[in-house]
């Protein structure tokens, strides 16, 4: 039962150890070696998921982000890793500090307590949880979607194994197995139960855990974002960040969806991305204003080739850009091209259909640059570069949890120092309050 889980993961929470206690780096040590053993299994029920999902009818993009290989592993056990190296810094006490000349003040770091951890499809995202919050001295439920049932009783298993054999409580780290709603209901009323709720997923899942809960919520928001072409910029290195924010993985949540693109420059900004979209050795789809020019060759379809292969990947589909393309999230190889008269069209634009995630500009004016970031609300702009550098480790921030959108607590990567508090310990020598 759901309510046994979360009251077990909340007495764990209490039994466990301060933070910074030994345990928790080998923690990371014996998780690492449990993903290892269990691999074959883990694997195993991750084929009839994918299978399962593939039955369904499920898009391939989608079917992707269920799918573990040893790659995975590869990168899991990395993970632990960097968790076990970062940790000793982002726990350590602060520094003891005067207070006139009757005592002193330091923080400690507490763990934020129980956290309910709710998502979709991702296996990777069940150790990513398991790792930061319980290394970090937190109890975390961790709720999947159903389409990872089978994969996440694997992984149960793994992270509740390695939690004892570190010497933590086993419940520290738990599978919530029920995919059925009024499960999440019944935590989500329970803010004296759980105490910090971390979405993660598709706008709809974000938009109910935030409204349907008192629990403070560290919700990583949909990625509609958007590249600012600036007239400034240089327009090959701008389709070389359009392109990489976008195809070198199409469904991140810092991945791009937009280019708003000057007038000015828009027609040589739309010839060079086509060329180069036809050298990504995969299809592309470009969604064009109807304002820019149609390419010559841009047909829809094509004749198999000589050789009976299919033209796609060396090809570019295009389609015009609609109005209901705008604040979509688009999980596939497809980017969107819009004309903007200037920059303050652009922010507008950003402001009225942009989620707050990753926003960039491409501009060789420092003015242009200032004005844009000046003007934008979200947790990380990137200038002259690739949006998917919006990335805790990419940023030298440590191993991240998710990123967050909301403006409370954090913004952008959610690193292991987030996952913690902060206790101030204060050394009176016997001093009153007058």
């Amino acid at each position: 039962m759901i309510e046994e889980a979360a009251l077990a993961a909340r007495e764990a929470r209490a039994q466990a150890p301060a933070v910074g206690d030994p345990a928790y780096r080998n923690y990371c040590r014996r998780l690492a070696d449990q993903l290892t053993v269990r691999w074959p299994q883990i694997r195993k029920a991750n084929e009839q998921d994918v299978a399962a999902a593939e039955r369904r009818g499920m898009p391939p993009t989608l079917v992707d982000r269920l799918r573990l290989t040893d790659a995975h592993l590869d990168l899991l056990t990395r993970l632990a890793d960097d968790v076990y190296d970062a940790l000793p810094a982002a726990t350590a006490p602060g520094p003891e500090l005067p207070i006139g000349e009757w005592g002193s003040r330091r923080q400690i770091a507490k763990p934020l307590g129980v956290v309910l951890m709710v998502y979709e499809a991702r296996p990777t995202a069940t150790i990513e949880g398991a790792l930061l919050c319980v290394a970090t001295g937190n109890a975390v439920l961790l709720r999947g979607g159903k389409e990872i049932a089978a994969t996440n009783a694997e992984l149960g298993i793994a992270v509740r194994r390695a939690a004892e054999l570190a010497g933590l409580p086993g419940a520290l780290a738990t599978v919530v197995d029920d995919p059925d709603r009024s499960q999440l209901r019944w935590l989500l009323s329970r803010p004296d139960v759980v105490d910090v709720l971390i979405p993660r997923g598709s706008p709809s899942l974000i938009d109910y855990c935030r409204t349907a809960t008192s629990i403070p919520v560290i919700a990583s928001g949909g990625g509609v974002n958007h590249l600012f072409v600036h007239s400034s910029a240089d327009l090959r290195l701008a389709v070389d960040i359009a392109l990489n924010s976008k195809l070198s993985e199409p469904t991140a949540c810092n991945a791009l969806e937009l280019v708003l693109v000057e007038r000015g420059v828009a027609e040589d900004f739309a010839t060079l991305l086509r060329a180069a979209a036809r050298g990504q050795g995969g299809p592309v789809t470009l969604r064009l204003d109807p304002a820019l020019s149609a390419a010559p060759d841009a047909a829809p379809d094509a004749a198999p080739d000589a050789d009976g292969t299919s033209p796609d990947a060396a090809r570019v589909r295009e389609e015009p850009l609609a109005a209901h393309d705008f604040g979509r999230e688009v999980l596939e190889p497809s980017l969107g091209v819009l004309v903007v008269d200037d920059l303050d069209t652009a922010v507008a634009h950003v402001r009225r259909y942009g989620s707050a995630h990753t926003e960039g500009i491409v501009a060789g004016d420092p003015a242009a640059v200032a004005a844009y970031t000046g003007a934008v609300d979200a947790a990380a702009v990137i200038v002259n570069g690739s949006l998917r550098l919006h990335d805790g480790p990419t940023m030298g921030l440590g191993p991240e949890l998710s990123i967050s959108t909301g403006r409370l607590h954090v913004r952008g990567p959610v690193a292991l120092d987030s996952l913690l508090t902060r206790q101030w310990v204060v050394s009176a020598n016997g001093t009153l309050r007058r």
